[in-house]
């Protein structure tokens, strides 16, 4: 099993309350669309960074899938438009 995580700060004119609430809603609803994508799950931050994302997946083949899946992309289309900064880790589990 592979966990992908990825925190983010948000753009300085971006409404933060909507984005993080956009953000989990849209990466949460990629569960049961994208295969071998097992859990995500989106937390705003208070200390840090803005908001994270935790997922797992099947493999690190499922993770390569997830990266590139239209749902997801269009997904990332949203959230690069509200965040400036982006940090991740991928390990096996």
């Amino acid at each position: 099993m592979v966990q992908h995580i990825v925190m983010w700060k948000f753009k300085e004119d971006v409404d933060q309350e909507q984005a993080a609430a956009q953000m989990k809603e849209k990466l949460e609803a990629l569960v049961g669309v994208v295969p071998g994508l097992l859990e995500a799950r989106v937390v705003k931050g208070f200390d840090g960074f803005d908001v994270s994302l935790t997922t797992r997946h099947e493999s690190r083949e499922a993770l390569a899938v997830y990266q590139e899946h239209p749902a997801h992309v269009a997904v990332k289309g949203y959230v690069h438009s509200v965040v400036c900064e982006r940090v991740f880790c991928d390990g096996e589990i």
